[in-house]
């Protein structure tokens, strides 16, 4: 079909972008760890299925892939959710979307400093920091919300996109041939396990929990639509596009989740929002530049299904 790709590219900026007006939702009735668990427990169970019959090894086998497993679900699944989880129950959609597009700002910079022998240019240095100016124009630091206010709660979701940098850099230095699928599936298993340890050890319980229609859909939506859904389309998308219009997903979802926001919570889109997503998402080109530039003619024969 002609403009499949753009649709299915639309889509997935659809639904992970309305996953954080989804967070915020539910976060009036769940606990932010509990309400994350519980999400991958569905989450996993859909992937592990789908793995089970797309794929012709839904299990990891040796150390490398359960290694690569383990990352995956400590740093992508139960170390980002969590804290974004928790950063978002006082930021709003939009904002919470745009800070965690700094992530593939942030995954440069990291494999930098992790791996030494990794050549970062000068303008590549420029995008990083124009990625911690836009943050840093989000959270406005002043001394009087140095240690409360709404700069604590971003501060979370910022830490949130660092766990996901870090684990996308460990798992890139991985050596392991898992199936994506199988990958995904088993890192929300343990991503699952990890945020309900983590809950034992927090002072939430299930009794904080309030079971309402509007609750459970939103545990639904993210489960079903933004998790298994999601990443069906992700898996779809980047054997055909690749990694360089996968991460531009990232500047699409913070604009579905601005209007889902505004249009079923009432949230206010502030002009220094969009000054920081336009900031961050220079950085990303700047970063990127050569990729882009190398992937356009790729993507514009996708797109138009030449």
């Amino acid at each position: 079909m002609r403009y499949w790709n753009l649709l299915a590219f639309l889509a997935l900026a659809f639904v992970w972008g309305t996953a954080f007006m989804a967070i915020k939702a539910g976060l009036s009735f769940f606990p932010p760890i509990l309400f994350a668990a519980v999400r991958f427990d569905l989450a996993a169970l859909l992937m592990l299925g789908y793995a089970i019959y797309a794929t012709d090894r839904w299990r990891p086998q040796g150390t490398n892939e359960w290694l690569l497993v383990a990352v995956g679900g400590v740093f992508i699944i139960a170390g980002y959710h969590a804290l974004l989880f928790i950063g978002e129950q006082n930021t709003t959609s939009a904002t919470a979307a745009v800070i965690v597009s700094l992530s593939p700002v942030l995954t440069p910079a990291l494999a930098r400093a992790f791996l030494p022998s990794e050549r970062l240019s000068a303008v590549g240095v420029v995008g990083i920091l124009l990625g911690l100016v836009g943050v840093a124009v989000l959270t406005r630091p002043t001394p009087e919300n140095l240690l409360g206010g709404d700069l604590v709660p971003k501060l979370f979701v910022f830490a949130a996109a660092v766990s996901f940098a870090l684990g996308s850099v460990a798992s890139e230095r991985i050596s392991a041939a898992l199936p994506a699928p199988t990958m995904e599936a088993w890192s929300m298993v343990l991503g699952a396990v990890v945020l309900h340890a983590a809950t034992a050890l927090s002072p939430e319980s299930l009794a904080d929990a309030e079971i309402t229609l509007s609750g459970l859909a939103a545990l639904l939506y993210l489960s079903v639509a933004s998790s298994a859904i999601g990443f069906l389309i992700y898996f779809d998308l980047l054997d055909r596009l690749g990694p360089v219009e996968i991460n531009l997903v990232s500047y699409v979802a913070p604009v579905f989740a601005a209007l889902s926001g505004a249009l079923l919570l009432g949230e206010v889109v502030d002009a220094l929002t969009v000054v920081g997503f336009v900031i961050i998402f220079t950085g990303f080109v700047l970063l990127k530049r050569r990729a882009i530039a190398a992937e356009l003619p790729r993507v514009r024969a996708a797109l138009s299904g030449e």
